[in-house]
């Protein structure tokens, strides 16, 4: 038995051996995870699912028989302890695997905290599995003080199912504003004030010297030499690529594994695609976090290991849920240097150019506005920014444009 082994379970990981079988692969296939449990959707973690609106099964991908159907051995509860490239074979602990081809999906890993600032006390979560996810739950009881450290998306979702739990929220960024990394500083100020409006405090340019406590958190001092009492606190401070095995196979890293447009690694036998992959887009090596890349790279990458040759270009676009607030996000707003907003009624849309380059569009509580602009990104079409800022403007016509 070799055929194809696919490396990590998540979104990325079960698109690639979905679209193997779609495609007509009928040799061995396996997939190996390391959690328990089948492949899930991960972003109802820190929204629905810890809000208590979706139930477990929900949260899957497909059916835990789907796999049996397809003849995709699901390894679950598998951790892979190394790769030999040179013999294409993998190790699960004393149990061999070979392989012809091999698909790293193992995604990436959130930061934590230091020990030596309290990151391993009890009560200090991180948000990325349905673990992290499941420890905390108990922790959401009305009238807590919980403390959120990083005001990026995952910090701000948590905050807002805090809010809406009725806890006391703090949340915590270093930089000069949430959202700095992601978003312009008119839509940080969007969401801030919707954060306000919802009784949490946002608190920017203040970062973190410690955690206290004795065994179990109890409180924090910040950077401004404020101290809070805290309950309990959750890290929200971005994520590394999980590139451990892919450097110990010998594979080349860059900001994770670096795959070609294909997503083939230095090893003409390795392939990788989601959180942990990076490739080069618009001339810079650069990696995306968002389910939508994970299954379109994924997708690819399936049809090129069976000999397609497709180069991979994705169409970047990302989604935030925090209250009645929906914020969609298509394309990479890096490099612009004009923002135009368009309000109309209660939905709003930031819209990003470089010149009379349209780069991406940031829409809150506005479909359309997305819709419109992701087309309009797809098509490679630049719509007149006067236009836009006009809210009397059909939007749907600038596509016939």
């Amino acid at each position: 038995m070799a055929g194809i082994v696919v490396v990590g379970a998540g979104q990325a990981g079960a698109s690639l051996v979905a679209k193997l079988r779609a495609l007509g692969y009928a040799g061995d296939l396996t997939l190996i995870g390391d959690e328990p449990v089948p492949p899930y959707q991960r972003p109802p973690l820190s929204k629905a699912y810890l809000l208590g609106k979706m139930e477990l099964s929900r949260l899957f991908l497909r059916p835990q028989e789907y796999y049996a159907d397809h003849e995709i051995t699901l390894r679950m509860g598998a951790q892979v302890t190394r790769i030999d490239a040179a013999q294409r074979s993998l190790w699960l602990g004393d149990e061999a695997l070979p392989y012809e081809q091999l698909a790293l999906t193992t995604g990436a890993e959130p930061r934590r905290l230091p020990a030596a600032i309290g990151g391993d006390l009890q009560g200090v979560y991180a948000v990325r599995r349905l673990s992290d996810i499941d420890a905390m739950a108990g922790e959401f009881t009305e009238g807590r003080r919980v403390l959120i450290v990083g005001g990026g998306y995952i910090g701000l979702e948590a905050a807002a199912v805090a809010a809406q739990k009725g806890l006391s929220v703090t949340v915590i960024e270093a930089a000069p504003r949430i959202l700095g990394r992601v978003a312009s500083p008119e839509t940080a100020g969007f969401v801030r004030d919707l954060h306000g409006a919802h009784g949490v405090t946002i608190r920017e340019g203040v970062g973190l010297t410690r955690l206290t406590g004795e065994a179990r958190v109890t409180g924090a001092e910040l950077a401004d030499g404020s101290v809070l009492d805290v309950d309990f606190v959750i890290v929200g401070i971005g994520v590394v690529p999980a590139g451990g095995l892919a450097a110990q196979a010998g594979v080349t890293l860059d900001n994770g594994i670096a795959v070609d447009e294909l997503g083939r690694t230095s090893d003409p036998a390795i392939w990788a695609a989601g959180d942990c992959a990076s490739f080069v887009y618009q001339g810079a090596r650069t990696r995306l976090e968002s389910v939508q890349n994970a299954i379109d790279q994924a997708e690819a990458v399936a049809a090129n290991m069976l000999g397609a040759g497709q180069p991979y270009v994705p169409m970047p676009w990302f989604w935030s849920d925090q209250y009645d607030m929906k914020l969609q996000i298509a394309g990479l707003n890096t490099g612009y240097d004009r923002i135009i907003t368009r309000q109309t009624d209660a939905a709003r849309s930031h819209w990003y150019f470089a010149g009379d380059r349209f780069l991406s569009v940031d829409a809150m509580n506005d479909p359309r506005a997305y819709m419109v602009g992701k087309r309009l990104l797809e098509g490679g079409k630049s719509p007149d920014p006067a236009l836009i800022a006009d809210p009397a403007t059909d939007l749907k016509a600038l596509l016939k444009a």
